[in-house]
Formats: structure tokens, C-alpha cells, sequence
């Protein structure tokens, strides 16, 4: 039976767990995308500290190996998560990655992140693995906005883009939502929020999730970059508003460190990434 929300305060360190001293390990298996944000910049480098960002791709073998280490060097550590650098769900390496967790690892919280385009129909798959934490990342539930947002999906051999797009991807995000919450699996929201785009949508979004089984909401202020380069970051005061808004629909997390996909500890206290996964062979040139 997957934890509940109340557990996962407890339990896992991105919901009040750091206070409890809990780490986590974040496994770097998935290489590619199926869909194309407009602020996404995948990298493979050791000096970023966003999403998106690995110093080195695992094959899902190598993982159990990568725990192993983890927890040598961090006993603290309860939850294996995989939130990238792609999509969990563009390729089957996160759920071959999940079962070995689950064989080798059983007391680790699962914990899985994705743009949800894949979502519903791949919703038994995640609930057979015994998925425990979900996080979707939904920027709008009106396409027209979307398509602002995003340039186009990759769905089944086809490249769509625009509106059509935008469409396909939040009703398979929607309907994936309902169906995983449904099995009892705790869903967060993620919302990345571009105030010239949708910092008026904010409270529609977290309404409609809310709507749809999801327990908890996370805005993540943008971070300036790729074909959004030029769209400021939200104030605090933008963030603050966005959250008190949606928070008459939805509990809204607000401890997001917008961690690497191979982060490894307790945020904030305690990082072992760079002993796990052998940083400093493509560091990113500055000058």
C-alpha cells in the first residue's frame, strides 16, 4: 500500500522530512523527452543546480550499485526518486529501474516525476511497481496557453504541435491523474510559473488538479532560459499570491530546492552526488 501524505511528511525529506534528518537519492536513467517545454534545458554538466541536469546517465542495473553507495555514505536516506534528466515515462528505463528498487531496496519510498503525457495509458504499469509518490508537472489545463509553454509533444511516432498538442497532453495528464489516484497513490502537482503567461491561470490549474485526485501543488518559479530566455522570474510577492490562491483548492508545497536529477542526501545539510555518481568529468565551461 502506497504512503500516505501524512507519511510522506514524515518520511521523505522534500515534505518536512529534512527536518527529520531523511535523505534521498535521485537515479538519472532517463536520457530523452517526449515532449519539447519552452523553458527546458537538459544538460549533462557538474555545475547547474536545476532539474534537468546530471553529471552522467545510469542504466538501471547500475542503480542498485548507485544506492548501495548512497546509503554507505548516507544512511538517512529513504527514497529512491527519478526525476529525469528526461521524461520517467518516454522510456521504460524508469519502471525497469523501479523494479529492482523494489526487489533489492523494499523499504525505500518510490518516487517518480513526469510531464505526463504518458501517464494514463502507462498507469498500471506505475501502480504495479508499487510507485508510492507521483508528481506530475501540469502548466496549464487551457491548450491555448499550453501551446505557449510548450512547442510540440512527440506521441506515438508523430510530432504534433500547437494547440492539437496541447490538447492530447492535458487530457493524457488529467485522465493519469484520476486513474493513479484512484489506486491510492499520492499525487503532487508541479507548476512552473511564467507571470506573462500563466500567472493568471494558476488558480485554474490548481482547481482542476485538485478536481482530478491530486493532494498537493507546487509552483516553481521559472528559471529564465532556452525560448523563454527572455521572460522574467516571478517576484516573490507573484509567488506568494499564486500560492494563497491555490490554496483554497489544494495544500501547496513550498520547500522546493529545484534539485539536479542525480542529487544524492539530505537537502540542504548533507550532498553526496558528486562521490555517487563521479562528478567532475563534464563540467561545464564558463570563460
Amino acid at each position: 500500500m502506497s504512503n500516505t501524505y501524512k507519511d510522506l511528511q514524515k518520511s521523505h525529506p522534500c515534505f518536512g522530512g529534512h527536518k527529520n534528518h531523511t535523505g534521498r537519492i535521485h537515479l538519472p536513467v532517463c536520457p530523452g523527452c517526449n515532449i519539447a517545454c519552452r523553458f527546458c534545458d537538459r544538460a549533462v554538466n557538474d555545475v547547474e543546480q536545476r532539474p534537468g541536469v546530471t553529471s552522467r546517465l545510469l542504466k538501471p542495473e547500475e542503480s542498485i550499485e548507485a544506492i548501495e553507495k548512497a546509503l554507505k555514505l548516507c544512511p538517512e536516506i529513504t527514497v529512491a526518486g527519478i526525476a529525469g534528466p528526461g521524461d520517467t515515462l518516454a522510456t521504460d528505463y524508469a519502471l525497469e529501474t523501479f523494479r529492482l528498487v523494489k526487489e533489492h531496496f523494499p523499504n525505500l519510498i518510490k518516487c517518480m516525476s513526469t510531464n505526463g503525457l504518458l501517464l494514463y495509458e502507462r498507469a498500471e504499469e506505475i501502480i504495479d511497481v508499487g510507485i508510492d509518490f507521483l508528481t506530475v508537472t501540469v502548466n496549464a489545463v487551457d491548450p491555448k496557453i499550453e501551446a505557449k509553454l510548450n512547442k510540440y509533444i512527440s506521441y506515438h511516432g508523430e510530432k504534433i504541435e500547437g494547440t492539437r498538442a496541447a490538447e492530447i497532453l492535458i487530457e493524457n495528464q488529467l485522465k493519469g491523474i484520476k486513474r493513479i489516484a484512484e489506486a491510492g497513490i499520492t499525487i503532487k502537482v508541479n507548476t512552473v510559473l511564467v507571470p506573462e503567461i500563466n500567472g493568471s491561470h494558476i488558480e485554474t490549474v490548481a482547481k482542476t488538479v485538485a478536481e482530478h485526485g491530486a493532494s498537493i501543488y507546487n509552483i516553481i518559479p521559472l528559471i529564465p532560459q532556452y525560448e523563454l530566455a527572455n521572460c522574467r522570474e516571478p517576484t516573490c510577492a507573484e509567488i506568494d499570491a499564486a500560492r494563497t490562491k491555490a490554496g483554497k483548492y489544494i495544500d501547496v508545497f513550498r520547500h522546493c530546492q529545484r534539485c539536479r536529477a542525480d542529487a544524492v542526501g539530505i537537502p540542504g545539510e548533507k550532498e553526496v552526488g558528486q562521490q555517487i555518481y563521479q562528478r567532475r568529468i563534464a563540467v561545464r565551461e564558463t570563460f
